[in-house]
C-alpha cells in the first residue's frame, strides 16, 4: 500500500485493471432515463444465475472504463453478481444524447436505471449501488432523498472518496499542493464543454473559457447554470451529500482515506455520519483519493472490502448480525 496520498492517487491512473470480457461478455447500450436523455450503461452477467446487481457510478470526468470501475466489476462478477458500469450523462461518448451536463447532485438517471433493474424477469434481486468520488456524492444524496423508500429499490449503497462538502473540496483542490489535480480536472472539463459546444452551439458559449483556471470557476460558468442553479456557491450548498446523510435509512458504507489530498477526512466528523446507525464509516490511514492499492492481491483492496460488506449485509438481511472489521 502507498503511504503517500499523492502517490496513491496518481497510481490509480497508472494501473490498468483486468476485466475478463471473454468470460463475462459486455452488453454496451444506451438507456433512456427521461425524454431527450440517454446514458450509456455497460452490463455484464456472472456465470449462472446472478445473486443480485451492483450498479457502479464513476467520478468527475470519468467513465465506465476507469480502472476502479473495471476492477470492482471483475470482483463482483467472479463472486456471482451482475455488474452494471453506468456512465453519467455526457460521459463515455454520450455528449450528443442530452442538452444538459451532469453534476454532483444529479440522481434522476441512477434512480431510473435502478427502477429498470427491478422490472427484469426472474423476480426482484438485491441491488447495491456504489459511487466513486463525485459519483459517491450522487449515490449518497439519492439514498438520503429516498429515505425510507430506498429499501424498495436498494439493499445498500457504498460511497468511496466522496466530496460530501462540495464547496470545501472545491476550495481545497485550489491549494498549491493540488495544482496537478486542479489542472487535470479543469482541462478535462473544458474538453467536455468544447465537445458539447461543437454538437450544440446554441446551448453554451465558449467566451471567456480560456481564462478559467479552477473547478469553482468552471462550475460557476457552465455546470451551475445548466443544472438550474444561480451559481457555483448555490450548487455546492444545495447538492452536497452531507445535507442528505442524516436521512439515509438503508445500509451504507463510506470509505475515505486520511491522506486524501483534496477531500479532507475531517469533513466526515459530523453527526450526520457518526450518529446515523445505518452508516458504517471506514477511515483508512492511507489510500489518497481512490488509490486503495496494495502490493499483493487483491490489488484494489477496497473491492474486497465492498464485497465483504455486501456479503455481511446480505447475512444481516436474512437475520444474521454484521461484523465488518475496519482497516
Amino acid at each position: 500500500m502507498f503511504r503517500n496520498g499523492h502517490f496513491a492517487t496518481l497510481a490509480t491512473v497508472a494501473v490498468r485493471a483486468h476485466l475478463d470480457e471473454v468470460r463475462f461478455p459486455a452488453e454496451d447500450r444506451l438507456f433512456e432515463t427521461e425524454p431527450g436523455v440517454k446514458v450509456r450503461v455497460v452490463s455484464q452477467q456472472p456465470e449462472g444465475v446472478p445473486r443480485g446487481h451492483l450498479v457502479l457510478v464513476h467520478g468527475l470526468e470519468g467513465n465506465s472504463d476507469g480502472s476502479y470501475m473495471r476492477s470492482l466489476a471483475q470482483h463482483a462478477l467472479v463472486n456471482g453478481w451482475a455488474a452494471h458500469r453506468m456512465n453519467m450523462r455526457n460521459c463515455g461518448g454520450t455528449e450528443a444524447y442530452c442538452r444538459t451536463l451532469y453534476h454532483s447532485g444529479l440522481t434522476v438517471d441512477i434512480e431510473c436505471f435502478l427502477k429498470h433493474l427491478r422490472t427484469l424477469p426472474g423476480g426482484p434481486l438485491p441491488i447495491y449501488l456504489v459511487g466513486f468520488s463525485l459519483g459517491g456524492n450522487q449515490v449518497s444524496k439519492l439514498a438520503g432523498v429516498l429515505g425510507n423508500r430506498a429499501e424498495d429499490l436498494l439493499a445498500g449503497v457504498a460511497a468511496v472518496s466522496t466530496p460530501i462538502d462540495l464547496a470545501a473540496c472545491s476550495r481545497c483542490v485550489q491549494l498549491p499542493s493540488n495544482w496537478l489535480y486542479q489542472w487535470q480536472f479543469v482541462y478535462r472539463m473544458k474538453r467536455t464543454i468544447r465537445r458539447k459546444h461543437e454538437l450544440m452551439p446554441d446551448l453554451l458559449s465558449l467566451d471567456g473559457m480560456d481564462r478559467i483556471r479552477t473547478i469553482w470557476a468552471i462550475d460557476d460558468a457552465y455546470v451551475a447554470p445548466l443544472g438550474g442553479f444561480r451559481d457555483a456557491a448555490h450548487y455546492y450548498a444545495s447538492e452536497s451529500a452531507q445535507n442528505f446523510l442524516g436521512d439515509v435509512r438503508i445500509p451504507m458504507l463510506m470509505v475515505h482515506a486520511e491522506d486524501d489530498p483534496f477531500i479532507p477526512v475531517e469533513l466526515y466528523d459530523q453527526p450526520a455520519v457518526a450518529q446515523n446507525p445505518h452508516i458504517r464509516f471506514i477511515r483508512a490511514p492511507h489510500g489518497g483519493h481512490m488509490g486503495f492499492l496494495a502490493r499483493g492481491r487483491p490489488r484494489f483492496w477496497v473491492n474486497e472490502l465492498i464485497l465483504q460488506w455486501i456479503e455481511e449485509t446480505e447475512l444481516a438481511r436474512s437475520g444474521a448480525p454484521l461484523s465488518l472489521a475496519t482497516r
